[in-house]
């Protein structure tokens, strides 16, 4: 029987390629553990909707390469998105209770362009209400769980699919980065994800949380899936301004910069600041150090670095969030006036409506409270961030750097329902610098820890060569084990 918990995407494509299996087979396999494992066994609670539409998708995609077609890398293969993306044939409820049921009029972009690959949607993961907070938990599905712990979080906001994906629900998966969202549930589910140069990829068709942040990336169980799906979904979109910046910005391929001495000769800076010195911060950052020391054994030069003024580039009266805060009101307004069959018209709808978690309630209301965008201190923030992206490239520049490494989040998940502290997300969300997560290891009890690595804009492909080597090399991800083989 095929391995549905360790196979990487390369391997089920040359599988479907031979014969030895089918998309539908893939399809069916993880629908079969969705159905064990989300609502019942372990109850994950990490999938918002399941498409209908999966097998019968994956029956065509077969057919087209028995007659010849399906040579793309994503042909045929089950991904899982996160339920802010608009889809055509499920729900787009942000997990909430305000949005039940409700389906957009259409594919995002990103979801398009992987349907355009040959990608079967197979289902969609819950997340944070409106992508706001790091943990993970809704009005309308409630609390995500860690398949490594389950009475902890999986991270957030894109957690439920930090959680389908190491469950092995799916290939691979993806989600949204505003202030961590790809990078925390990629840490505490022993995966690999990245955050791209701002402007890499589409956000049309993804709920906004925030214009200047938000970004959509992906999810897998190896580096290489994630390349993958970069190359599928990466480049200019007409209906996102922004992404016209990646012209010329895009290579060939993100595979082609993956080899197994990747580190060897690179230049890691090791950004100390980003630990903490709470004895709490210790665990982790003792396991991301020795990442780094692992490097370095690897072939790279490791060092520490300062970042001057960092403190200050990144903190606001609003604990660095000032410029988030704002957006929400106004993007989110602006996107329920642009879809008018939608339940709720604006933020000031849903607060009404009472239909949100109490969790998220204050995040809601601080950004509802907001008069206006167009002030002093908001235009002086959106300012400060090209100073923080300058402060960053000049020490890359002085150290002659490939990249700076950090924890993504100095502490393991806590259980549900505790505040969990410790994001270090806006080194790269303020700047708009991309940055990859990659497996670190395990605390003591068994929870996962991962290392982030930044770099330059439009460095992905330099980022997941540093990473792949990174894990080839240690083979730290293991499969959680409340979610085993079906036989």
């Amino acid at each position: 029987m095929f391995d549905l918990l360790g196979a990487t995407i390369p391997r089920m494509r040359a599988a479907m390629v031979t014969g030895a299996v089918s998309s539908r087979d893939l399809v069916a396999g993880y629908l079969a553990r969705i159905a064990a494992y989300d609502r019942q066994g372990p109850a994950l609670n990490a999938i918002s909707a399941v498409s209908a539409s999966a097998l019968d998708e994956a029956e065509a995609r077969d057919a087209e390469r028995r007659a010849g077609g399906g040579a793309g890398m994503l042909h045929g293969i089950p991904v899982i998105v996160k339920d802010n993306y608009e889809t055509r044939e499920m729900p787009t409820s942000v997990g909430s209770a305000a949005l039940r049921g409700w389906v957009a009029p259409g594919d995002g972009e990103i979801v398009r362009r992987l349907r355009a690959a040959g990608a079967v949607i197979i289902a969609k993961a819950n997340m944070h209400e409106f992508a706001y907070g790091i943990t993970t938990v809704g009005s309308l599905f409630g609390a995500a769980r860690n398949p490594y712990g389950l009475t902890r979080n999986p991270g957030g906001s894109s957690g439920g699919t930090g959680a389908a994906i190491a469950a092995s629900f799916a290939a691979v998966g993806l989600g949204s980065d505003t202030c961590g969202s790809i990078r925390i549930p990629a840490a505490h589910n022993s995966l690999a994800g990245i955050r791209p140069t701002q402007g890499l990829t589409s956000r049309a068709g993804i709920v906004p949380l925030s214009s200047t942040q938000d970004i959509g990336g992906p999810m897998g169980r190896s580096v290489t899936d994630v390349a993958i799906v970069l190359d599928a979904i990466a480049g200019f979109d007409p209906a996102d301004a922004q992404t016209a910046a990646s012209d010329g910005n895009v290579p060939r391929s993100y595979l082609d910069g993956l080899r197994l001495d990747g580190l060897r000769g690179a230049r890691i800076g090791v950004l100390g600041a980003l630990f903490g010195d709470d004895p709490l911060d210790r665990t982790v950052g003792a396991i991301v150090r020795g990442a780094g020391e692992a490097m370095r054994r690897l072939g790279a030069e490791v060092e520490e670095i300062v970042i001057p003024g960092l403190a200050d580039l990144l903190t606001d009266r609003m604990n660095g969030g000032l410029v988030l805060v704002h957006d929400f009101k106004f993007d989110i307004d602006a996107y329920f006036a642009s879809r008018p069959t939608a339940p709720v018209r604006s933020l000031a709808g849903v607060l009404e409506s009472g239909l949100f978690h109490p969790d998220v309630e204050a995040n809601l209301r601080n950004s509802a409270a907001i008069l206006s965008r167009d002030t002093a201190e908001y235009w002086a923030h959106v300012a400060k961030r090209a100073r923080l992206r300058e402060a960053i490239l000049g020490v890359m520049a002085a150290h002659r750097l490939d990249a700076i490494a950090y924890p993504p989040i100095r502490r393991q998940a806590v259980l549900i329902g505790e505040a969990q502290v410790g994001s270090t997300c806006r080194l790269s969300a303020n700047s708009g610098l991309p940055a990859v997560v990659v497996p670190a290891g395990f605390t003591g009890d068994g929870m996962p820890v991962g290392i982030e690595m930044l770099g330059r804009a439009w460095s992905e492909a330099r980022l997941l060569g540093l990473a792949y080597a990174f894990e080839q090399a240690t083979r730290h991800r293991r499969a959680p084990r409340c979610v085993p083989w079906l036989g």
